[in-house]
């Protein structure tokens, strides 16, 4: 399973990556705008952040060809392990074949649709982008679709992986981690929560008073 953060905040993204495994950040129009900067010079910030781990970034053109110009301008301004996102509307799938043709990395998003998802896939992206949540607010199964496209995929031996998104809790995450995706991206919020329980807090405290009780307050195994 690779772990993502899904947004544009500095302050979280280093946070994050100093305690978690992270795998990469994911952006958005959304996202980005949130933080009220230039857009290059935010995502070359979170580019010399993150190293050479995966950085998404979206597409805002809405023809074919203004796509393309976006993906040239975001592979030479910001460059590095980078995956271009494509919405998977009619002037997204035309995108998507040709910058697979150019050699680009490429992430389908805003997907519903085992059907989207397949036919992302058939254009040769690299992961496509299930709205998790998104799917549940519209009566939807969001973790059944995730489990429809990873079978999908499988069943037809494509190698893009399920990237899913969208997610407003820990059940949602633990879900669709049992229904086969690759790599979620989840809010810092969401991330926290995810490595936190009372229990184990409660154990800890258990731990130190035990350990206290009999070596000694401060002390630790380094200083015996």
């Amino acid at each position: 399973m690779l772990y993502l953060l899904d947004t544009a905040n500095l302050d979280e993204i280093q946070k994050a990556q100093e305690t978690f495994p992270l795998a990469g950040v994911t952006t958005n129009p959304t996202i980005v705008s949130h933080e009220r900067r230039e857009f290059f010079p935010l995502l070359r910030d979170i580019r010399a952040c993150i190293g050479d781990r995966m950085l998404h970034a979206q597409v805002v053109g809405k023809t074919c060809a203004e796509m393309l110009k976006d993906a040239q301008a975001l592979q030479e301004k910001v460059g590095g392990n980078l995956y271009i996102k494509v919405p998977v509307s009619p002037q997204g799938y035309m995108a998507m074949r040709e910058l697979k043709k150019q050699g680009y990395k490429v992430t389908a998003t805003a997907i519903y649709t085992p059907g989207q998802a397949l036919l992302a896939a058939n254009c040769g992206v690299d992961f496509t982008a299930p709205y998790i949540n998104r799917i549940d607010n519209i009566s939807g199964m969001g973790v059944n679709v995730v489990q429809m496209i990873t079978t999908l995929f499988r069943l037809h031996s494509l190698p893009t992986k399920v990237l899913a998104a969208s997610f407003k809790n820990i059940q949602q995450v633990n879900d669709v981690s049992l229904a086969g995706c690759q790599a979620i991206t989840i809010g810092p919020d969401i991330l926290w929560k995810l490595a936190e329980h009372p229990l184990t807090d409660m154990s800890i405290d258990q731990f130190d008073q035990d350990w206290e009780g009999v070596y000694g307050k401060g002390k630790r195994i380094y200083n015996l």
